[in-house]
């Protein structure tokens, strides 16, 4: 059984949680967030505590479900009422990022701009032209715009141009050597 799974999920005062059926839907200060579950896992609330069980099927799945099932929740939980945020920066002569309403103009080098549309819920700030703080109540939602926003262009070995992500491992971004005249 999981250790993780068996730990309540406690419910900060500004925050309403809804549960109908595998289905939780959770609301703060910081914005709104379901998600559906996998009908293996039992979700209950009793007062400011959410506690999730596996179901009577003892199926491998199941007992993983559940542990993953509490976790989750707990992300959405703390997104709602703290928020996550993801810091990237761009490094590169003439590489910027501008918004424009609803839609983040980057300048990285190409010979066109790429406008990348912002989805609901996330908040792009731009620092400087060169400095991108995603913030967001989805933890799953700010990884993905993070990682596909670097993915335009991910650090070149070289020169270390590129859009990375801040305290990104050092083994992800590997310098290399250049030539040498002999």
């Amino acid at each position: 059984m999981s250790r993780i799974g068996k730990q309540p999920v406690p419910i900060p005062d500004k925050v309403k949680v809804d549960i109908q059926g595998h289905t939780v839907r959770v609301e703060g200060p910081k914005g709104k967030v379901a998600k559906t579950f996998a009908p293996v896992v039992s979700i209950t609330q009793a007062g400011k505590v959410i506690t999730v069980a596996p179901t009577a099927d003892t199926s491998r799945f199941a007992k993983a479900m559940y542990g993953t099932a509490r976790s989750v929740i707990a992300g959405m939980v703390k997104g709602v009422s703290v928020g996550y945020k993801k810091e990237l920066e761009i490094q590169g002569v003439g590489f910027k990022a501008v918004l424009k309403g609803k839609q983040l103009d980057l300048s990285l080098g190409y010979s066109h701009p790429i406008l990348f549309d912002i989805p609901e819920g996330i908040v792009i700030t731009v620092v400087e032209g060169t400095k991108l703080a995603i913030e967001g109540a989805d933890k799953q939602l700010v990884g993905q715009v993070t990682a596909e926003i670097r993915a335009y262009y991910p650090p070149e070995p070289y020169k270390g141009k590129g859009v990375r992500i801040v305290g990104e491992h050092a083994e992800r971004v590997r310098r290399k050597e250049g030539k040498t005249v002999a």
